[in-house]
């Protein structure tokens, strides 16, 4: 009787610890390939589920054709959709499944347009040129256009007659959001693609709306603040003390000394080249260096992200006029120019100066 129990023992460990060899095995076959999450373009074409996994398994994105198809079997997930995937090794039969069976819209014709923060208008023409079948000139003639400017202002409440002003280069400059935008394909007009990014705009500064309305500045001027903090407080971990700065040099009526309105006043990029005596002097309608400009540029010089449009809208209060910020991003304020300069030398000597 002894030796049946120990026998009837013996065969429950062997079969639990086959139960559990085949269920990791199983578990290991269906899991990713690698840790690799770069994305492949891969196309089902229709047919079943060995088609399927062949694919997958040329693809390198399953271990094992036959345990694919076991987990299809057993999850009867067998209704997976014809298309064009991107999938990466690091998914798993699981996920590739479940993004199989969900099918999608694969659109080979897509365009799809990153505009990051921080750049103007010049570099969103040059965008759109480069990845759409229109034209710069395209761009600048939309921008030109009274009426459309006029439905354009008629139809957000953040745009205003201050785009119309004559001495602005770029009418919209800063009201586009900057984001990815995906558009059907390279026939999307001009038209589109502002939409499309003003659209984002308006869901981004509505939450503030109350904030633009009891703020001293005009939006417009609010639009132009930010803009130059995008610029000025890209390298600083404190928009919103820069922000202050700004403010306290408008409310003292001193120039706002920004080396990025310049530039944009002779409509070039800092990454160009250095700016002559007479272009730093220069007295322009964006040139805040020039020491008769004691207030803001005519319009934005760049679009900014929402994290520099509320750092104008929530300024740090403080009583410093200068600024300047380390490889670090760590941001040193200061109350005079003196102050300022001798900061300036520390980091310099420190190897601690950020340049751009």
């Amino acid at each position: 009787m002894r030796i049946f129990r120990n026998m009837a023992l013996a065969m429950l460990i062997l079969t639990s610890a086959l139960i559990i060899f085949v269920c990791s095995y199983f578990n290991y076959q269906i899991g990713p390939v690698s840790k690799n999450n770069t994305l492949k373009t891969v196309v089902i074409e229709k047919g079943g589920i060995s088609d399927i996994a062949n694919t997958l398994k040329e693809n390198n994105l399953i271990r094992d054709e036959t345990m694919f198809k076991v987990y299809v079997k057993l999850t009867g997930k067998t209704n997976l959709k014809a298309s064009t995937y991107e999938l990466s090794e690091n998914m798993g039969v699981k996920k590739i499944v479940e993004i199989l069976e969900s099918g999608n819209d694969y659109n080979p014709d897509e365009v799809k347009i990153t505009f990051k923060e921080g750049i103007n208008m010049r570099k969103i023409a040059s965008l759109i040129s480069e990845n759409t079948n229109n034209s710069e000139e395209d761009v600048y003639n939309l921008l030109k256009d009274d009426e459309y400017l006029d439905e354009l202002i008629a139809s957000y409440w953040f745009i205003t007659d201050d785009i119309k002003n004559s001495k602005i280069y770029y009418s919209l400059e800063g009201y586009l959001y900057p984001d990815t935008y995906i558009f059907m394909n390279k026939d999307v007009s001009v038209k589109e693609i502002f939409k499309k990014m003003l659209d984002e705009m308006n869901d981004k500064l509505t939450p503030y709306k109350e904030k633009f309305n009891n703020s001293d500045l005009s939006i417009h001027e609010i639009l132009t603040l930010s803009s130059i903090v995008e610029l000025e407080g890209a390298s600083s971990s404190d928009r919103n003390g820069v922000a202050g700065v700004f403010y306290n040099r408008l409310n003292s009526d001193m120039t706002l000394g920004s080396d990025v309105t310049t530039y944009y006043g002779i409509k070039l990029d800092m990454s160009e080249r250095d700016l002559t005596k007479a272009e730093l002097n220069d007295c322009n309608n964006y040139n805040t260096r020039c020491s008769t400009f004691k207030s803001l540029p005519v319009s934005p010089i760049c679009i900014a992200s929402i994290e520099s449009i509320e750092a104008v809208l929530e300024p740090t209060e403080h009583d410093y006029y200068y600024f300047v910020a380390d490889k670090n991003k760590k941001t040193y304020f200061t109350k005079t120019y003196e102050e300022h300069l001798d900061m300036v030398s520390k980091l310099k000597e420190e190897g601690l100066f950020f340049e751009y």
